[in-house]
């Protein structure tokens, strides 16, 4: 039988998640008729076992010294242990190694830090887990990070997210490789999404962060929520919750990481996405409901956070929803609702 060659690079502190949602998705699509079969390997320096944590170790016999090409696909996990495996002269030399005899290289998480210390990702675009992007841009300024979507593809290499978007890049691989059906297959038997788009931001108002701990800004923020077409300037939230412009900016400085305006944009944007991607409003609709003056202040908005137009996005989300059907998972999920949009059958 034909088989395609997916090595996976671990190393001591790798994360379990990062590893096992990769392997899981190929198996499942080798149990589905992926063509050709996907021979995943698991290799780690000097074969030594993986310390995934306190309760869980993983072993494997595959040396990555001894591993040679061609390779389809490999793919650098994340993991706590990723900054010791970057500062790691073999382990870069043999990922440097393999990249040149494989189709194609991917990374998850923080996998993105190897895959730059081995200087694989200079002059390209990338992503990784939110949390450490800012420190990967400031640690090799000729790679382009970008810390919002799931996962990112420059040329043949593929960068992805926090963890569970191993999810995202491998079905994404999948289809690449089998076809949507498969793909479509592999989704349903894993509950999961069909696969969100890569462009999809990685944090969310509706399930990011917990509510701030300080009250006052909680209730700004729930005020917010609840009324995003009406007047959300600084001057009048402040007003509303009873301080000063700066006191709230500065609450929401603290609090937040962003000023109240910056805020208040991204909620709305966010909102809008929801619509677009779960009714067939007239975009000035989507516009006005989510406090937007206009479809271009919308369509100027949602570029800034989301880097595609809202029709783009919105055709992106109706091919996704129709080749997942409506038994899928992805059509079944319910998604919270903001307040302000409920009603008129949209929660």
């Amino acid at each position: 039988m034909e088989e395609r060659h997916f090595v996976i690079v671990g190393y001591d502190a790798a994360e379990l998640l990062d590893i096992a949602c990769v392997v899981a998705s190929l198996e499942c699509a080798n149990w589905y008729g992926a063509a050709p079969y996907y021979k995943v390997r698991l290799v780690t320096p000097g074969a030594r076992p993986i310390d995934c944590g306190p309760t869980v170790t993983l072993h494997t016999s595959e040396r990555l010294e001894r591993v040679t090409g061609p390779v389809d696909t490999l793919l650098v996990s994340g993991g706590i242990g990723s900054e010791d495996a970057a500062a790691n002269r073999l382990v870069l030399a043999h990922v440097r190694r393999l990249a040149r005899e494989s189709r194609r290289v991917a990374s998850v998480c923080t996998g993105t830090w190897i895959l730059a210390a081995a200087g694989l990702l200079d002059g390209r675009r990338a992503t990784t887990h939110w949390r450490w992007a800012d420190q990967l841009a400031a640690r090799h300024p000729r790679v382009h990070v970008d810390p919002d979507p799931i996962f990112v593809r420059d040329g043949n290499v593929y960068t992805s997210a926090g963890v569970t978007s191993a999810l995202d890049l491998t079905l994404a691989l999948i289809e690449e490789d089998n076809g949507a059906e498969l793909a479509r297959t592999v989704a349903r038997q894993l509950v999961t999404y069909l696969q969100r788009p890569g462009n999809q931001a990685q944090m969310s108002m509706f399930t990011a962060a917990p509510p701030p701990s300080n009250s006052l800004v909680k209730r700004v923020v729930d005020h917010i929520g609840g009324h995003l077409d009406a007047d959300l300037g600084v001057a009048a939230l402040a007003t509303a919750a009873g301080v000063s412009e700066r006191h709230l900016t500065r609450l929401f400085l603290q609090h937040l990481g962003q000023t109240p305006g910056r805020y208040v944009r991204q909620a709305r944007t966010e909102a809008a996405a929801h619509l677009l991607a779960s009714t067939s409003l007239p975009m000035p609709t989507v516009a006005a409901r989510c406090g937007f003056g206009t479809a271009e202040t919308l369509r100027q908005a949602f570029i800034d956070q989301y880097g595609v137009s809202p029709s783009h996005y919105r055709l992106t989300q109706s091919r996704v929803a129709s080749r997942a059907g409506s038994d899928s998972p992805r059509a079944q999920q319910q998604v919270p609702v903001p307040e302000a949009l409920a009603g008129d059958g949209l929660a």
